[in-house]
């Protein structure tokens, strides 16, 4: 046998392979083939196959495809643009992009803001500009605080560009949350709720969708990965972070607080609030709010306006291998230092002591919180996430300190949060 001979047997081979494969693996099964040819012929001759048949392939732009609900056995051939053009996100769009809508709210402290909707600068100072997304079929809108904060009313835009007046029925400042009622009719819209998820089932590297209206460019998608979960969100309107962040590098930028961050079933796993960047534009790190803490609060919001959060009262942070070292521990010890407690708070009437000095200015260790209610701790996220997720006000918890080596249990009765905390003594 010749060489060209060679070369057309191992032609009709790998096109042999390739029908066999997409019969049982569908797309998967294309590495797999060529790999077999390699094994069998050696590598050049495999290459010099793959070659000349991708080739044969992109010219015609036909790969072959099985016939999945017929018994005929005739080959059917689709485009190899199909093939690498995933469906998935334009079918999730096109299900979800009745659900997210554009908030406009007018307000007096916006400072030297302009905001841009669809390349036409708004007129005024006083106006704001963020998304949100339906929550039910009787016109409640989800949004964060800080869009609607300040405001009574605000105009909700669909992506129709119907727009109507919706009241602020509820907030909690402290999750950055706020709930809205149309209150026009909008019965020509065709409202259909997003399905609010479990966001403690997500894993690093999932991919998520961003929707929302960035820079007043309405309807935009973005994508990403959850970058990290369980962060623990800065929140200078309360003092009070915000637990159980989401860290995605899906683009957030301003705008898009208050829309929702979905997983790749189209459902809501997040709500996006924030990003970290110097300038005030995304930069790979944007942060939502966890879809837990709506299921949690929203309820809430409808029925009374407000939400009460458990309040421990105090400040911390990790031990430091040097404050370790300093209090006579392991450098590598694990425990939330107590560096401050609340005049009048659960912590203080508990007993809890914080970092102090003595007559001659020298700092004295407070006390170090090892455990809550049995569960190890590491950082004051993870007992700030422990009250916000398992505690509620009135309830009890056990808080394990070592004071200057001694292990103690002390225990808290959690009060309602206050709106803020007081300015520190300067």
């Amino acid at each position: 046998m010749n060489k060209t001979q060679m070369m057309i047997l191992l032609s009709v081979s790998i096109l042999v392979l390739l029908i066999s494969q997409y019969v049982t693996n569908r797309l998967v099964g294309v590495v797999s083939a060529f790999s077999t040819i390699q094994e069998r012929h050696g590598a050049r001759a495999s290459l010099f196959v793959y070659s000349k048949t991708l080739q044969l392939a992109l010219e015609s732009q036909l790969l072959p495809f099985p016939q999945s609900s017929s018994q005929n056995s005739d080959i059917h051939y689709v485009s190899l643009a199909n093939l690498t053009a995933s469906p998935l996100l334009t079918d999730i769009f096109k299900r979800v992009e009745n659900s997210v809508v554009q908030i406009t709210s007018r307000v007096n402290d916006t400072g030297n803001l302009q905001i841009i909707i669809n390349g036409n600068p708004l007129q005024g100072p006083s106006t704001r500009l963020g998304s949100g997304f339906v929550y039910d079929n009787q016109g409640h809108i989800v949004t964060n605080n800080h869009v609607v904060n300040g405001a009574k009313t605000v105009d909700v835009t669909f992506v129709d560009g119907n727009t109507y007046t919706a009241k602020v029925i509820g907030t909690d400042p402290s999750s950055d949350l706020a709930l809205l009622l149309i209150t026009d009719n909008f019965s020509v819209e065709r409202v259909v709720p997003l399905i609010i998820t479990n966001s403690s089932s997500l894993q690093v590297g999932q991919q998520v969708i961003a929707i929302g209206n960035p820079f007043g460019l309405s309807d935009t998608m973005t994508t990403g990965i959850v970058s990290q979960t369980g962060r623990l969100l800065p929140n200078p309107d309360t003092q009070f972070g915000i637990p159980n962040g989401i860290q995605t590098d899906a683009a957030i930028n301003p705008g898009n607080s208050g829309g929702p961050l979905l997983n790749m079933q189209g459902q809501v796993v997040g709500m996006n609030t924030a990003i970290s960047s110097s300038t005030g534009e995304f930069s790979g790190i944007g942060f939502a709010i966890p879809s837990n803490a709506m299921t949690r609060i929203l309820p809430s919001l409808i029925q009374t306006g407000t939400y009460t959060h458990p309040w421990l009262g105090i400040s911390g942070g990790s031990l430091t291998p040097a404050l370790a070292r300093n209090a006579g521990l392991p450098i590598n010890y694990k425990g939330v230092l107590v560096r401050s407690v609340q005049v009048g708070s659960p912590a203080e009437k508990a007993g809890l002591h914080g970092v102090s000095q003595d007559v001659n200015s020298n700092p004295h260790v407070g006390d170090i919180i090892v455990a809550v209610d049995g569960h190890k701790v590491k950082r004051i996220d993870d007992i700030i996430n422990y009250m916000e997720t398992q505690k509620s006000v009135g309830q009890t918890v056990k808080l394990t300190v070592n004071r200057n080596g001694q292990f103690m249990d002390l225990t808290a009765t959690l009060q309602p949060r206050p709106s803020s905390l007081p300015t520190p003594p300067q």
